[in-house]
């Protein structure tokens, strides 16, 4: 078996187990904090399909998050329920404005390109600041929350908590068969010499925009979720600084690698909310500690728990 293969589901079966366990040692509020690495990892999942895969460092990636969870409050506060057809409404949102931005971020490369995304991704901060309608800058509390099939199951708990879940492990599975794919090696060749995959006939744009287009109906997706799970949305998740985040979570986890996105996400989520706990500076810690890691497990966290030598690339 492929041990990254393994790695995952070992990972997915502590998840699934985590209902049933966190009753038993008391510890039911960490539910909340396992959602919310969860929704950080498939985000996270979305950039590496690009960075890591593609090589297209993107700073704005965060907008996307911020358009699928706008385009998800909107359509709720105009009556529009049903989760189904707000996936539909989240993935054409961010599926129309990727499409638009990528072809002219994507006529560059290298800084310019971080330069462009980081720009779309700052205008779209601020035109959401702008939505006096919806709060503005001080954001829009929910009162509503989506349905599936008219049930309120997926509004709270363990519903919630698995809906999530599934949508972690599809992303997963998606996006490594698509680094796998026909399409994935055209992409990395294309991200390693982008002159040579033209020269052998491959339209190395369009294979790159798609790319940056499916990224951003995941992200899109990601923000969908985090509305629900947050009830509350306002224009920081469209931050520079959460782009930044993420950047840090496939970095930290590890570039490319199978389970990289999740093990970087996971280890962000709970060690601040670790050392927040019972260090008021935290920082002065967490900022050190990222830097060590960066320094000496150059293959991330992926390639602690399973060196590439071994096989497999968790």
């Amino acid at each position: 078996m492929d041990r990254g293969v393994l790695i995952g589901g070992i990972i997915f079966g502590l998840l699934l187990a985590m209902p049933v366990i966190l009753p038993i040692v008391g510890a039911n509020y960490l539910s909340g904090l396992l959602i919310k690495a969860m929704l950080l990892a498939i985000a996270a999942l979305s950039l590496d399909l690009i960075i890591g895969h593609g090589g297209m460092v993107s700073l704005g990636h965060a907008a996307f998050i911020g358009i699928g969870a706008y385009a998800t409050a909107i359509s709720l506060e105009n009556g529009i329920e049903e989760i189904l057809l707000l996936f539909l409404i989240a993935l054409g949102a961010t599926a129309s404005i990727a499409l638009v931005t990528g072809v002219l971020a994507l006529r560059t490369s290298g800084v310019y390109f971080l330069m462009i995304t980081l720009a779309f991704g700052q205008m779209t901060f601020f035109t959401l600041t702008s939505l006096a309608a919806y709060g503005g800058d001080d954001g829009l509390t929910l009162w509503s929350l989506a349905t599936l099939f008219g049930s309120d199951i997926v509004q709270e708990g363990e519903g919630l908590y698995f809906f999530v879940l599934v949508i972690l492990i599809f992303t997963w599975i998606g996006v490594w068969r698509i680094s796998r794919s026909r399409f994935g090696r055209v992409l990395k060749a294309a991200r390693d010499n982008p002159k040579r995959a033209e020269v052998m006939g491959y339209p190395v744009a369009r294979y790159q925009l798609i790319a940056y287009v499916i990224a951003a109906c995941i992200a899109g997706i990601s923000g969908l979720l985090l509305v629900q799970y947050a009830e509350f949305v306002s224009p920081s998740i469209a931050a520079w600084q959460r782009s930044g985040d993420l950047i840090v979570a496939i970095v930290l986890g590890g570039l490319g690698s199978r389970n990289g996105a999740i093990l970087g996400a996971f280890f962000i989520v709970i060690m601040e909310e670790f050392l927040s706990s019972i260090f008021h500076e935290w920082r002065l810690i967490y900022g050190p500690l990222l830097v060590l890691l960066v320094l000496y497990a150059k293959g991330g966290l992926s390639d602690l728990i399973l060196p590439k030598s071994s096989g497999g690339g968790a």
